[in-house]
């Protein structure tokens, strides 16, 4: 199972990027996984909102390849962690070798990002900033590979 880590930007916050090196380095013990920070829509206000979302849609699509596509969504399907392991599990049984999971920017992910999806998953019902799904996508990451491979991991 490869893993591919995809949102438009760049990470801002210095805490949060230390966080990404962290969780990124304990998911390759486990794992190949790889980060692409994609093309970002940069001097455009939240009233183009649409126009961001497709500026951002053309950079994650040129990413996925035949990768089986998990979208990060307020309205996609919740899981457990543990749930969430035995789902990668099953990913991984599959016959598609990459995992791509999908992170959008502040305002989303374009609609046809979202139909393109095999699952779409929500992290939590609570509103997270984009910069902070992304850590605890990549926490959860760990977390289900280590519960994979039967390791403990803190509760």
């Amino acid at each position: 199972m490869n893993i591919k880590i995809l949102w438009p930007g760049r990470t801002r916050t210095s805490a949060i990027r230390d966080l990404e090196e962290f969780y990124l380095k304990r998911i390759r013990s486990l794992a190949p996984c790889e980060i692409v920070a994609t093309a970002e829509a940069r001097g455009l206000g939240e009233r183009v909102g649409e126009k961001i979302k497709e500026i951002e849609a053309r950079g994650l699509e040129k990413h996925f390849k035949d990768d089986y596509i998990i979208c990060l969504f307020d309205e996609g399907r919740e899981m457990s962690s543990k749930e969430f392991a035995r789902f990668l599990e099953r990913c991984a049984a599959g016959p598609r070798r990459t995992i791509t999971f999908v992170v959008g920017g502040y305002l989303g992910l374009a609609q046809r990002i979202l139909e393109r999806a095999d699952v779409r998953l929500s992290l939590s019902p609570m509103t997270f900033s984009h910069e902070l799904c992304r850590i605890i996508l990549m926490e959860q990451i760990y977390r289900s590979m280590s519960i994979m491979k039967g390791r403990s991991y803190a509760k």
